[in-house]
């Protein structure tokens, strides 16, 4: 019985450590990710950003481009978010380019917020949560005007999960961001950055 519990005792010790150890990698992994993420973003690489912490998921059956009572809106987390994100590209003195924002009110503000006076529509980042019929177009196009992208500076795209995800396979949290990079046959992700 004593020889058992050292064993189970020794078998508990190595998989505290095995989770330790593997927690470390994942956390140096992601900070090595987000590092070469605005070291990409600092050679003109293409920021795509989920529009800033606005509660509830798509929009009202109601709802109207261009009036805002209508829509799913930032709340403060939000417009935090949104501050932080630009406080980022200044603290690390990232020169943008280009800022390109959907026609919702949502990724509008998170645009505004984060660089103030920039952003100008570009319906090809519109959301198609609501009609899915337009995405295979709309992707066609969105990938069409990131590949073209040449700089000077980074690009930064406010848009929606599903045109994220829809670009790049990655599903993005409220305000995170997918860098990414033109290829031969598409974009790279290089990493992400979260405000």
């Amino acid at each position: 019985m004593y020889f058992a519990r050292r064993r189970w005792a020794r078998h508990v010790g190595f998989a505290a450590i095995a989770t330790a150890l593997y927690a470390t990698t994942v956390r140096a992994s992601a900070q090595s990710d987000g590092a070469r993420a605005w070291d990409a973003l600092r050679q003109g690489a293409v920021l795509l950003v989920r529009h800033a912490n606005a509660p509830g998921v798509g929009d009202p059956a109601n709802f109207k481009l261009g009036d805002c009572r209508t829509q799913r809106n930032l709340d403060q987390t939000g417009r935090e978010q949104a501050k932080r994100l630009g406080e980022q590209f200044l603290s690390r003195q990232i020169v943008v380019g280009a800022v390109l924002e959907s026609q919702w009110c949502r990724t509008k503000e998170t645009a505004e917020l984060a660089f103030p006076n920039r952003a100008r529509e570009h319906a090809s980042f519109n959301s198609f949560f609501g009609d899915s019929s337009s995405q295979p177009a709309q992707t066609a196009a969105a990938l069409k005007t990131l590949n073209e992208w040449k700089g000077p500076g980074a690009l930064v795209v406010v848009t929606h999960q599903v045109n994220i995800t829809a670009l790049t396979g990655v599903v993005p949290a409220s305000g995170e961001g997918v860098v990414v990079r033109s290829k031969a046959d598409g974009i790279e992700v290089i990493g992400r950055v979260t405000p």
